[in-house]
């Protein structure tokens, strides 16, 4: 019997270099054929193709040279990939090297590479792919410039890449699916510094001086975990470094932030008639606080340091966005999407200022980019989805999928839609998109759960088949903590027509009381048979960016502002369900977990 990729998707070990792949077709999809080799990194980006517009011939001309496809062309289509194969290739010749000798790195280096691939751990141990992203960076910045021509090429393309984008830092991205570990990976890198920058207080290749930036709350309290005084420490908890240099690490000094805390403060206040009283005929009256000023608020530690290394988490929110372009392509968007692309690019450029400040002040010779997904945004003024050209390893989704690290997502397969000509569940935005709320739920007025698009609630309902089969089956064997069923939407209120749909809601009527309408799908109701609230609900609305905001929570929410995920938040809570709101998903995402 033939295996299929939806019947057997895990192929290869966590912990081994994955060697083998199931084959996709040119529309991203399993044919089921298996493939006795490693994957390749390549672009499979399901986003809108670019809208056509008249360019100039400015705009047509290739930006990095003959050796490369461009990174602005009149499409903005620019595709990294061979690059990433390529020093791939170098990566895997130099880990076979059977003598830490041949390596070419320092004694520190060589003894923790050592470590994370064969030292006997207790708890977590590192998956490959978390040791091939910091074997890249290692490789990149020890090795390559021993290398001749050979190490200049990927070093002269990182600094072209660069140019273009961040004229002003050196970027080196790192590519990892979502649940690949991207913060074991941020505590190797901090490792792999201190220790040789404690050990060899001379040299400028290393540091003990991080900043690392977030672009959340949620996110920046889970990475309380790279500090080294921290109760759950990774160096201790996950021993990344062996016991003998946790005295190095301690010396490490780190500051993790959100990037809002680089904006310039007021620091004078002061009311308009008071200010045009003090600024009298003289230059306009300066009231923000300075660069200076602002480091020194944000990471006085780090004052005393010279050259900090900064690494990005969910870096895709970091990039310079190219003003004409990015004006154009803005124009183009209606509504909420334009509004979401004019709060990225602000975002966007307040991030990556912001470290410019910091090298301005305090050196920062290289930026590492952690993100599944690090591409530039729509309305950056590159085609949406393009990946970030300083992209050097990449551990894809699929990759993900078959060393069985992550979860597998699902759609609908019953097309149950009579009448249609073609599937629509594949793309399904595409048919209900026009018929879905586009306002926020605050001023999405009186809407009904119960008047949503047929198509979705056919969705909901074969997903949630598939949902009810596993349940039986894990109930059946005894696992206590049911699956989790997530409900991505695309704003607030149409998580709360989908929360309500599927948990129950009480419908005012014309009287001033109210009707019980009971949650459509049975296991996620929040309502017992008798019409009564459950204590603790099954489903749990989450709103992503009143999470990341710090504000007071939804009373709908069964989540605080120290939930460090929703996925965490229904394993902790014992919950079935989630309805989860994030701020870019173009279309409702449901996976079972």
């Amino acid at each position: 019997m033939s295996l299929t990729f939806f019947e057997h998707p895990i192929l290869n070990s966590p912990y081994a270099y994955p060697a083998r792949h199931w084959e996709l077709d040119a529309d991203g999809q399993p044919t089921n054929a298996l493939i006795e080799s490693r994957r390749r990194s390549d672009l499979i980006t399901p986003v809108p193709k670019a809208k056509k517009r008249k360019t100039s011939k400015v705009q047509v001309e290739l930006d990095l040279g003959a050796d490369d496809a461009g990174l602005s062309t009149a499409e903005q289509k620019y595709d990294p990939t061979p690059i990433i194969n390529e020093l791939r290739g170098y990566v895997d010749t130099w880990r076979a090297l059977p003598s830490p000798q041949q390596w070419q790195v320092t004694p520190e280096t060589a003894r923790l590479l050592q470590h994370w691939r064969h030292h006997t751990f207790q708890n977590q141990r590192p998956f490959f792919c978390q040791i091939e992203a910091v074997e890249t960076a290692i490789w990149l910045t020890e090795v390559a410039p021993k290398l001749g021509a050979a190490g200049k090429k990927f070093r002269d393309h990182l600094a072209g890449a660069n140019a273009m984008s961040n004229p002003d830092l050196f970027r080196i991205a790192l590519k990892l699916a979502t649940g690949a570990g991207k913060t074991t990976v941020m505590a190797m890198l901090i490792a792999w510094q201190t220790v040789n920058a404690v050990r060899h207080s001379g040299s400028k290749q290393f540091t003990r001086g991080f900043l690392i930036v977030a672009p959340g709350l949620t996110i920046k309290d889970r990475l309380r975990v790279l500090l080294p005084q921290d109760p759950e420490s990774y160096y201790v908890s996950r021993e990344i470094v062996p016991g003998d240099m946790l005295g190095d690490i301690k010396r490490a000094v780190i500051v993790i932030t959100n990037y809002h805390a680089f904006k310039l403060r007021e620091i004078l206040d002061v009311t308009a008639a008071g200010r045009a009283l003090l600024q009298g005929r003289g230059a306009p009256l300066q009231t923000l606080e300075t660069e200076g000023e602002m480091i020194k608020r944000v990471m006085p530690e780090l004052m005393g340091i010279k050259n900090v290394l900064v690494i990005n988490d969910e870096a895709h929110h970091c990039y310079r966005a190219k003003p004409k372009e990015a004006e154009a392509d803005i124009e183009d968007l209606k509504g909420d999407e334009k509004d979401e692309a004019k709060k990225n690019n602000e975002a966007a450029r307040l991030w990556i200022s912001g470290i410019e400040a910091v090298k301005r002040k305090l050196g920062v010779p290289t930026v590492f980019d952690l993100s599944a997904t690090p591409f530039f945004l729509r309305g950056s003024g590159y085609a949406e989805g393009t990946l970030f050209p300083w992209t050097m390893c990449d551990f894809s989704l699929m990759d993900a999928i078959e060393c069985g690290i992550v979860k597998l997502p699902r759609v609908p397969v019953a097309d149950n839609i009579t009448g249609a000509d073609a599937p629509k569940f594949r793309n399904l935005w595409d048919h209900i998109g026009k018929r879905m709320p586009r306002k926020g739920v605050r001023n999405a007025g009186k809407l009904d759960p119960l008047a949503l698009p047929t198509e979705l609630y056919t969705a909901l309902e074969a997903l949630y088949g598939h949902y009810a089969k596993i349940f039986d089956s894990w109930l059946a064997q005894g696992i206590e903590v049911p699956p989790v069923f997530i409900v991505v939407c695309n704003n607030t209120a149409t998580s709360k027509l989908v929360y309500d749909y599927v948990s129950g809601f009480e419908r005012t009527n014309d009287t001033g009381g109210s009707t019980l309408e009971n949650g459509r799908l049975k296991l996620f109701r929040n309502y017992d048979e008798h019409g009564r609230k459950l204590s603790r609900p099954r489903t749990l609305l989450i709103d992503s960016e009143q999470l990341e905001s710090g504000e007071a929570l939804d009373p709908a929410s069964a989540t605080s502002k120290s939930t460090p995920s929703s996925v965490s938040a229904a394993k902790s809570w014992n919950a079935p369900a989630i309805a989860l709101q994030p701020t870019s998903s173009p279309m409702p995402i449901c996976c079972a977990r």
